[in-house]
């Protein structure tokens, strides 16, 4: 009997075998199903972060590009002295090696002075532009808290039990909601409210959305890299970057707007980064992920406030 077509598939009358036609077909399926999951996926936006990935291996006594920028980069989280006379150049140098060590070491990651994959990791997360100052004061108990003030403690009056907060015309609605519960999560903790209120140019705390350079001498760097800062008491203003994917929620590949501003909040009332990865004070903050005071934040601002 001779063989007959069905289909994709040619078969004998004793067994269905798929031949070169299924092979094809199927190599042709798997490639169009590939195909569209890719094009399904989100695709990324190109972080202000990217110049890190040219690094990797990059040795002291070496020159490379992207290391003027990384110099810059520390020096603006406080890993590095503003007076640096190498700042613009792309050797790697001794004060280069000193200030990984510095950021290594706030970090709890290998203290070696070079970019290992560990520390070029961490550097490419989005975080806050606070300046980690790793010489500010710190808790006396390092064994059991890891908060941190600025230099000199500043806070806000004993007198002052309230303070207001506002947002400029245009702000986008969504915020309002997160700062608020932001707000009332911190004065559960200090001895301080928050009210809001529609006068802006006269709140105590300002809050805005930036980008790039905004006027306050520590501008903004795009998607990616530095998400937002505040000041410590009394300045009271608080800057969310306007160039990132905010949501208030916990969703993949999007900011939440009050975790990042329940962190921001902490310094306006004068708390500084902390090393305790679970603290809302932690200087780096996950895509998708939302986080409240945890002990160690709740120590920081009673010990502030005491």
């Amino acid at each position: 009997m001779k063989p007959y077509k069905k289909g994709p598939f040619l078969t004998s009358n004793h067994t269905q075998k798929p031949i070169m036609e299924s092979k094809f077909f199927r190599s042709f399926l798997i490639t169009i199903i590939t195909s569209i999951f890719f094009f399904l996926l989100p695709i990324s936006s190109d972080s202000s972060m990217d110049f890190l990935r040219t690094l990797t291996g990059v040795r002291p006594g070496t020159s490379a590009a992207g290391i003027s920028k990384l110099k810059q980069y520390l020096i603006a989280i406080g890993h590095m002295s503003e007076k640096s006379q190498f700042a613009n150049n792309d050797n790697f140098d001794e004060e280069l090696v000193h200030a990984i060590k510095s950021y290594q070491k706030f970090f709890s990651l290998p203290v070696t002075g070079f970019l290992n994959p560990e520390t070029l990791d961490q550097l490419q997360k989005p975080r806050c532009g606070v300046p980690d100052n790793p010489t500010a004061t710190q808790s006396r108990i390092p064994a059991v808290s890891y908060f941190s003030f600025f230099p000199g403690k500043p806070r806000w009056s004993p007198t002052k039990k309230t303070l207001s907060y506002s947002f400029p015309k245009g702000t986008r609605q969504d915020a309002y909601a997160a700062i608020s519960a932001a707000t009332k999560e911190w004065s559960q903790q200090a001895p301080l409210k928050f009210a809001q209120t529609p006068d802006y140019d006269k709140a105590d705390v300002k809050i805005s959305f930036q980008v790039r350079d905004h006027g306050d001498g520590s501008a903004f760097d795009g998607p990616g890299g530095v998400l937002a800062h505040a000041f410590a008491p009394p300045d009271g203003r608080l800057h969310f970057d306007g160039d990132e994917q905010w949501v208030d929620a916990a969703q993949a590949g999007k900011m939440d707007l009050e975790t990042v501003g329940l962190h921001e909040l902490g310094h306006v009332l004068g708390l500084g980064h902390s090393t305790d990865k679970d603290a809302v004070m932690w200087p780096y903050i996950d895509f998708g992920v939302r986080k409240h005071l945890n002990k160690d934040d709740i120590d920081g601002i009673k010990a502030l406030y005491k």
